[in-house]
């Protein structure tokens, strides 16, 4: 037999909910938005997040305006347990931020849970046991009394506590970990028997998380779940039910957002979907999804770009090109069907009226973005793919958000000249718009002082004028960013970096491309040298020329 069997699986029982309501229901307002990414996020990192980079990610979500954020598990990490101590006794959580820390239901960590948090002015302290029935049969080895029990008495010291450091405003959470595959009937007798231990002092509104720890059914099957649970529960005024959906299945989005239809009030997630196995909700996802109804999403999304650049620092994890909203590629059409008719769509959209635009959901433009076209053409017509020449005949391998600018410089000079695109005039266009820039700064000379911070001096001429250029930074070309920024008055960004060495011709050389924001505006630096740290400062300088020239053809000439 073979092991690709089928036959060792078994279907998933639908909930017997009769009446249902969800499917009838509309999402009309966003929920309760909780980051976990420096939590469930990072543990779920083959590298954890160093200080810094849980640092720049709680910046970064506090700007988007998350009002949770789940910071860490001090009692069971000591590198969370002093990112805790950092965030409160640095005063950086504002007054109306509450960082949320998880716990499991032992009184030892309980304890070390409520030290981590003393001081801080809203806390949610997130408790949780395993529910389902594979964990109780086959993990812990116990009855559903003996889980109760465990859950039962974790609340218990959760509200001592809470009673003896009174200046902090609690908030509790409690959370039947794997709910989806945890019987209702259990998940509800549970839930009520931890709520009986806080309701009589609870200061605000009880969360009950009920997480998709493992994606077990299809999203349908989750939001009978839920909504069955709230018919259950009891006290219901007195609880927000807040989901914590996986993405095993890849429908976590979908399970979230049939959850909220169902009553939920609340959603954990992270940025971009990082998480466990196959990842968490993505929120950035979820909330443009609100975004293109109409409805505000309760989060600043408009520069997509920096989340971009932070979740990937901070992860270390590439962002698909495809990716919904945040891709590289996303709105890009290649198609000369598709390119007609978004051209078409934009030409007659105005200002005021609804955003209705063929194959683009969303304007590009509300993330920072702008719409693309990128000219295709068949390699086996004589012709060849732009990207497929300059690797064929070049050795230049351009990383997809390279390829889209200069495909638009290709097409503007197809249009313009009518001529065919040959191979030879493809590689004159690259040369000259990034190689040999006649109109640009060259790179003269530089020096680098390897210190603690890097320190550069770098000679640039142009038109026989000489630029020397000090600076130091986090390594030698930010120091050259910094350098260049402070002397010309521009912000300068590097976006994206890639380099590799040439598949075509001298093997000792490399080439570097650089994609950065100056001035609020993107433009791409390529470079080429045998020396890899030449090349990027090349090609950094590549980019600002790109800057520094169409800034020039605007001016008006003189008569």
């Amino acid at each position: 037999m073979s092991q690709f069997n089928h036959n060792k699986y078994a279907s998933f029982k639908p909930v017997a909910l009769t009446n249902r309501q969800w499917p009838n229901n509309s999402i009309n307002q966003a929920p309760q938005w909780c980051s976990v990414d420096l939590r469930d996020g990072n543990q779920a990192l083959i590298e954890p997040m160093s200080v810094e980079q849980k640092q720049r990610l709680f910046a970064l979500l506090i700007k988007l305006g998350f009002k949770e954020i789940e910071v860490g598990f001090p009692a069971a990490s000591t590198t969370d347990y002093d990112f805790v101590r950092w965030l409160i006794e640095t005063n950086q959580i504002p007054d109306d931020v509450s960082i949320q820390v998880l716990t499991q239901a032992r009184p030892a960590l309980i304890s070390r849970t409520f030290e981590a948090l003393k001081g801080a002015k809203n806390a949610i302290v997130h408790l949780y046991n395993s529910t389902s029935k594979v964990q109780r049969d086959k993990v812990f080895k116990l009855d559903k009394a003996g889980i109760i029990n465990i859950a039962v008495q974790g609340a218990k010291e959760l509200q001592k506590h809470a009673d003896q450091n009174p200046h902090t405003n609690w908030q509790f959470q409690y959370s039947p970990e794997s709910f989806t595959g945890t019987e209702l009937d259990f998940a509800v007798e549970i839930c009520n028997a931890v709520v009986a231990q806080w309701r009589p002092k609870a200061q605000q509104k009880i969360i009950l998380n009920l997480p998709a720890t493992v994606e077990m059914s299809t999203p349908n099957v989750y939001a009978d779940q839920i909504e069955w649970f709230i018919q259950h529960i009891a006290h219901r005024e007195d609880i927000i039910i807040s989901q914590h959906t996986h993405n095993d299945r890849g429908c976590g989005i979908a399970a979230a957002e049939l959850g909220q239809l169902a009553g939920a009030d609340r959603v954990e997630g992270t940025l971009l979907g990082n998480g466990e196995r196959t990842g968490n909700m993505d929120i950035v996802t979820m909330a443009m999804n609100l975004y293109s109804q109409g409805i505000d999403p309760k989060l600043d999304l408009a520069d997509i770009d920096e989340i971009v650049q932070v979740v990937k620092f901070c992860t270390q994890l590439p962002v698909h090109p495809r990716h919904p909203y945040v891709g590289e590629l996303v709105f890009t059409a290649f198609s000369g069907s598709h390119q007609d008719a978004i051209k078409k769509c934009l030409d007659i959209q105005q200002a005021d009226q609804h955003w209705d635009v063929a194959y683009l959901p969303i304007d590009p433009a509300d993330l920072g973005r702008d719409y693309q076209e990128v000219i295709r053409i068949n390699s086996q017509s004589g012709k060849g793919g732009i990207a497929y020449i300059l690797d064929k005949d070049y050795g230049i391998q351009l990383p997809r958000w390279a390829l889209i600018e200069f495909s638009a410089i290709v097409q503007a000079d197809a249009e313009k000249s009518g001529e065919e695109i040959s191979p030879e005039k493809i590689w004159r266009l690259f040369n000259n718009h990034y190689l040999e820039q006649a109109q640009g700064y060259k790179l003269t000379n530089y020096q680098v002082n390897y210190q603690q911070q890097e320190q550069i001096q770098v000679l640039i001429e142009r038109k026989q004028q000489r630029c020397d250029i000090q600076a130091s930074g986090n390594g030698a070309l930010a120091a050259f960013v910094n350098g260049l920024a402070a002397e010309f008055k521009q912000q300068i960004e590097v976006l994206d970096y890639n380099e590799h060495a040439l598949s075509k011709g001298a093997e000792a050389e490399a080439v570097c491309y650089i994609e950065t924001k100056i001035a609020g505006k993107r433009y791409l630096g390529v470079a080429i040298d045998k020396d890899i740290l030449t090349a990027s400062l090349k090609a950094l300088l590549c980019a600002f020329n790109q800057q520094l020239i169409t800034e020039e053809q605007r001016q008006p000439q003189p008569a």
